[in-house]
């Protein structure tokens, strides 16, 4: 029995692409721990760009189709894994520059209007990430309506910590596998927030210093409606991968929602993409009732030269799961809507891991030691 060639399979592994990446794996760095063995088996891991790729069953077959056209392999062992890598662009301030140690990603998730189920996105789309194996944070940035504590079910305060150099820190609670801190933490049941810009600048500066995150693949942020102190107090302070925009297909939601997109694009951080809430609503006889319109998704999405990552219907157990503390990611799983959120979780993933590797050189290639057995 002749032994595999190790530059042979190397160079076999050079012919398949990541499809969204439009890169062959060796030269995207992830072809890890490449080892041929003398009966004819061939090992080695794929690590992908993030652990919610949508195309990683496609990628894995491509590469052992591959690998097996290679004379004298028999067998092919392949480890699928995953490692979020960052990009390289930041926002304008000072904070910008540093980011939030240990988080690779910041997504925004914003509308311009309120009313369109921005929050309900948010936490179904960080849930869904975490379900997919992502380690997640969420972020209530709304500071005169924190809802967020109430949608994910987080029936604890953040602890306290005396860091010996950052001073006192919080650490978040975590419910359905994400982190989460918000501004309803600090305040009591129906107490108002009743605060001018100024003050509003330094809690969110105090939410992106003071709160010990850990490791995070992704810091999903809740923004509020409109284009104000919030939002743009957050673009100078965080190097944000870009903006998940949330609207109903109707025009008076369009005409805000152009607005935020407007505003996005004068702080440098990219749409990656329209999510179209409430799309349509199916009654008891399954007829589907466009009660909002259709074709906003679509006009707002080729305006802002960007796509529709998902539609998503108007149901009562969306609503019902928010009101519960139960994402219907996690409430109804096997759920249309679930479905559609959890596709959503992935096409935003493959978004930011495409501006990631157009930014970023790839990591050196780890093919691990010719071995024989």
């Amino acid at each position: 029995m002749k032994k595999p060639d190790f530059d042979a399979v190397l160079n076999a592994l050079r012919t398949v692409n990541d499809p969204d990446l439009k890169r062959d794996l060796v030269t995207l760095g992830m072809i890890r721990d490449l080892k041929v063995f003398e009966d004819g088996k061939v090992a080695f891991r794929i690590v992908l760009t993030t652990p919610a790729c949508p195309l990683k069953e496609q990628i894995k077959s491509d590469a052992e189709r591959a690998v097996r056209t290679v004379e004298g392999v028999k067998v092919t062992e392949i480890v699928m894994d995953a490692e979020v890598r960052r990009n390289g662009k930041a926002g304008a301030g000072a904070l910008a520059e540093k980011g939030i140690p240990g988080v690779t990603h910041i997504i925004a998730v914003s509308s311009g209007k309120g009313g369109v189920g921005k929050s309900t996105v948010s936490v179904n789309l960080a849930t869904s990430l975490a379900l997919e194996g992502a380690k997640v944070g969420l972020l209530d940035a709304d500071i005169y309506g924190p809802n967020i504590p109430t949608m994910m079910g987080v029936t604890e305060n953040p602890k306290l910590f005396v860091d010996p150099e950052k001073g006192e820190m919080f650490v978040p609670p975590s419910s359905h596998g994400v982190k989460v801190m918000s501004m309803g933490f600090l305040i009591q049941g129906d107490q108002p927030v009743i605060w001018r810009g100024p003050m509003l600048h330094n809690i969110l500066n105090q939410f992106c210093t003071k709160v010990e995150w850990g490791e995070l693949d992704y810091l999903v942020l809740d923004l509020p409606p409109g284009t104000g102190d919030v939002q743009l107090s957050l673009a100078q302070m965080l190097p944000m991968t870009g903006a998940v925009i949330v609207t109903t297909p109707q025009e008076i939601s369009l005409q805000d929602v152009r607005k935020a997109l407007n505003m996005w694009e004068k702080v440098k951080v990219p749409a990656l993409g329209v999510v179209e809430n409430m799309s349509w609503f199916t009654a008891d006889d399954g007829k589907q009732y466009r009660i909002f319109g259709e074709g906003g998704g679509e006009l707002l999405a080729k305006k802002f030269n960007t796509r529709v990552l998902e539609k998503m219907p108007l149901v009562p157990a969306v609503r019902e799961g928010g009101d519960e503390g139960k994402p219907i990611v996690i409430r109804q799983p096997e759920s249309e809507a679930a479905t559609l959120f959890r596709s959503l979780a992935r096409k935003v993933a493959q978004e930011v891991a495409i501006r990631a590797a157009d930014e970023a050189a790839a990591p050196s290639l780890q093919i691990g030691n010719f071995q024989s057995t």
